[in-house]
């Protein structure tokens, strides 16, 4: 897999994506991940990427001269299967969406900055739409590492164990079970005895009905269209 990120502040990658499970799979050659500085695109000699909005208003807008010089120079390298913009009015970007994208070969993901994105942008160069929430950040940088780092741990051989992403919250409609390792007493909390009990069967079962409560408690609206047998 290929991501390309588009960005005013490029640096704001260099450590992530240098360490931690974005790093491992860089070094592993199972995906790649690079950062364009759209800046390099800008215009005249400060490399200008912004200016005021038509009609007034606060804040500055980012043209569309150097988006549309950087895109379109990474489409004609290669075929790219979505072009993604990290803003609040996009579609909530979920598990579902990560797991389609984890299985796609490029991608180009551009970080919103400023006020706003010229609207030509996305009508002619942008196929995909995401929000991480109904809040507004002070770029797509963060929201765009969040993308990368949700689907580049789905590709096969990134995770040291590989069925642990399945079994994530979401991944069934649900929120993931509570789990317990050693000590089994702590300051006289107990993890449960069934847990302890080497039936995986019973196992299995308890975590499904403790996913479930958890949704129930937590996350109701994930349950709503689904039918379960009492």
């Amino acid at each position: 897999m290929r991501i390309d990120i588009i960005s005013v502040i490029p640096d704001f990658f260099v450590s992530p994506l240098e360490k931690g499970l974005l790093g491992i799979a860089r070094k592993k050659g199972l995906a790649e991940i690079h950062v364009h500085n759209l800046h390099d695109h800008g215009l005249g000699k400060y490399r200008q990427v912004d200016d005021t909005p038509f009609g007034g208003g606060a804040g500055m807008v980012i043209r569309p001269e150097p988006v549309f010089a950087c895109i379109e120079g990474l489409l004609a390298e290669r075929a790219y299967d979505e072009v993604i913009f990290m803003t609040p009015d996009g579609r909530l970007f979920e598990q579902q969406t990560a797991n389609r994208l984890s299985r796609k070969g490029n991608l180009i993901v551009l970080c919103g900055h400023y006020k706003a994105m010229d609207e030509r942008i996305r009508q002619s160069l942008v196929t995909m739409e995401l929000s991480v929430g109904d809040v507004v950040l002070s770029g797509g940088e963060l929201p765009a590492l969040m993308l990368a780092d949700a689907v580049v741990r789905l590709i096969p051989g990134v995770l040291g164990d590989g069925e642990s992403a399945l079994t994530d919250s979401f991944q069934a409609g649900m929120l993931d079970c509570a789990w317990y390792t050693r000590p089994a007493e702590f300051r006289g909390m107990t993890v449960p005895d069934v847990l302890l009990s080497g039936h995986h069967e019973k196992i299995e079962l308890w975590r499904q009905e403790n996913a479930r409560e958890r949704t129930l408690q937590r996350r109701p609206d994930l349950l709503e269209n689904e039918e379960w047998e009492e």
